[in-house]
């Protein structure tokens, strides 16, 4: 996997990834940027919610439940020293679907937690505390 980082302008950067997709990185203003870019920080708060949310949904579909729709919500919470690492992070499943067992909603962010989400399980090792819960909308009763 490769990466590469390319500095535009006082705190702005141009990320491009190795399959050829790009993303904008920028400072806050206090720290000189123009505020037109995601954090870093946020960035990779981001990369672990789409990690655990693809093994969630790659492992229910293949326990054929029927999800509609499948939202992460993460809560991150920083060091006050310097470097501010992630302490806590939190991620709230909200699954949506006609007849979800919620014993699969459980097993899949387990699995995900535990085995799978690369991104996850390296924070954790890194000392992150990160904690999930999971709501399940029966699409069946709207």
């Amino acid at each position: 996997m490769k990466a590469s980082i390319r500095w535009v302008d006082d705190a702005m950067f141009l990320a491009e990834s190795g399959s050829g997709h790009t993303v904008t990185i920028d400072g806050p203003e206090s720290e000189g940027g123009r505020n037109v870019g995601i954090r870093p920080m946020e960035l990779m708060l981001m990369g672990m919610g789409g990690c655990t949310s693809f093994d969630v949904m790659k492992i229910l579909r293949k326990a054929r439940q029927p999800v509609e729709d499948c939202i992460a919500q993460l809560e991150a919470k920083r060091a006050d020293d310097i470097p501010s690492v992630f302490t806590e992070i939190h991620v709230h499943f909200i699954i949506k679907g006609r007849g979800v067992k919620e014993s699969q909603v459980k097993r899949a962010i387990e699995l995900s937690a535990e085995k799978y989400c690369s991104a996850s399980i390296m924070l954790d090792k890194g000392g992150v505390n990160i904690t999930h819960d999971y709501e399940i909308i029966d699409s069946g009763s709207e």
